[in-house]
């Protein structure tokens, strides 16, 4: 039986390793890059709370930005200038390093 050798060493038609699929996958869905800001998302989910996340989401995470969409302008106003440092202080507590150096809050539309 001749089978083919793919690009990245699986061979073509026949078994391949989980991983090797799996990391493939992710390259070619477009989801890779979004799975490496999990821990981030988390890390503010678990700092702000189930109450807040649900009106406060991480939307993006850039160079050590993190973009929270916020469903209310009563919520950004205080994320703005009263509490959201502090959320941010602790998120990069649970990540135990400083990843997250700037909270970008914009208004949910």
């Amino acid at each position: 039986m001749n089978r083919r050798i793919a690009h990245d060493g699986t061979r073509r038609g026949g078994l391949a390793p989980v991983q090797s699929v799996l990391q493939r996958y992710l390259r070619d869905s477009g989801i890779g890059p979004k799975l490496r800001n999990v821990a981030v998302f988390k890390a503010w989910r678990d700092a702000v709370g189930i109450q807040l996340a649900a009106r406060a989401r991480p939307v993006r995470f850039e160079d050590g930005e993190l973009e929270v969409a916020v469903k209310s302008a009563a919520h950004l106003q205080e994320l703005v200038n009263f509490t959201g440092e502090g959320y941010r202080e602790r998120a990069n507590q649970k990540l135990g390093s400083p990843r997250i150096r700037r909270v970008v809050f914009r208004l949910e539309r």
